[in-house]
């Protein structure tokens, strides 16, 4: 791994390319490149014969910058880093603090380039990167850039440390839709390597970090909370709402919902089933049969029912 330490004195785990896979990516896009410059070369031909000669050496030239140095360029540009060749290898063109390269860096690399390669079919691209520690060639040299291996084994992430428990669901209410993922991960990265930090160094860089947080979320943080625990504290509650979310997604079906969790279990509706009430069966009453001379319902007032009691 590179020791490349950025102004904050944050080491980048950056591996810088050597010289054979370097070689190979400006292999590929030099065949590129000369193959689209003869092919635009042959149709511009045809297409301006009928011109004089100074006319057609100024068309020569243009289509040699345009195609042989325009190119490449604006593909940098546009890729940060990324050319056909680097993206074949594996390989991308960084700051020297570790950031995309913007175009003034592949104009410069571009121009160089010109002199290291085209021009001398690449030797003093070769000796400037066997003597480079960091294999930089004078393009990179001057441009302020680097050539890194983004195929490399991925390390184990590290946990963001807990901030205090007196600080948990302190910034319940703090307004987070304004602070964007580069900061997000510029925090996460100082938090995970906090411990490796010169503590004056940490504290500064903590103290830049939070200001930059309170500027995008408008709420300061509690007087008298250190700036690493305002981080850590403000990360939490992130974590815990898009945990909350996710959650909610999950129980409510939605498309939202992580892949591989568990769904939640379904409960199928309890129906109450009708009880019947105990009845008492009926029983059948007697037919009545009236006695012969007795008026029923004269002797004490009851039905006879047919029924005489034994003498």
């Amino acid at each position: 791994m590179s020791d490349l330490v950025t102004g904050d004195a944050v080491v980048l785990g950056l591996q810088p390319a050597r010289l054979p896979s370097r070689a190979l990516a400006v292999l590929i896009d030099l065949v590129v490149v000369w193959a689209a410059y003869l092919l635009i070369t042959l149709g511009l031909a045809v297409a301006t014969a009928s011109l004089d000669e100074a006319a057609m050496m100024a068309v020569s030239v243009a289509s040699f910058l345009l195609v042989l140095v325009g190119a490449p360029i604006a593909v940098e540009t546009l890729t940060h880093g990324r050319s056909l060749g680097k993206l074949a290898v594996g390989l991308r063109v960084v700051r020297d603090d570790g950031g995309p390269i913007r175009f003034r860096h592949a104009l410069v690399r571009g121009a160089m380039g010109v002199v290291e390669i085209l021009m001398t079919f690449g030797v003093v691209a070769c000796i400037a990167s066997l003597v480079s520690e960091r294999g930089r060639r004078l393009g990179d040299v001057f441009a302020g850039t680097l050539v890194v291996r983004e195929r490399v084994p991925t390390a184990r992430v590290a946990a963001v440390p807990p901030p205090p428990p007196w600080l948990v669901g302190r910034f319940a209410g703090v307004d987070l839709s304004a602070v964007p993922e580069t900061l997000w991960l510029e925090i996460r990265q100082y938090l995970t390597r906090s411990r490796e930090l010169d503590p004056a160094v940490g504290r500064r860089l903590a103290e830049r970090l939070a200001d930059e947080l309170v500027s995008r979320t408008g709420t300061p943080p509690p007087a008298g909370v250190p700036a690493e625990a305002y981080l850590a504290g403000v990360v939490a509650e992130r974590q815990a709402r898009d945990a909350r979310r996710a959650f909610a997604s999950a129980a409510a079906g939605l498309p939202g919902v992580v892949p591989g969790s568990v769904p939640p279990p379904v409960v199928a509706p309890v129906v109450a089933s009708p009880v019947a009430s105990p009845s008492v069966p009926s029983v059948a009453s007697p037919p009545v049969v009236a006695s012969p001379g007795v008026d029923p319902g004269v002797e004490s007032g009851v039905r006879p029912t047919g029924f005489a009691p034994p003498a």
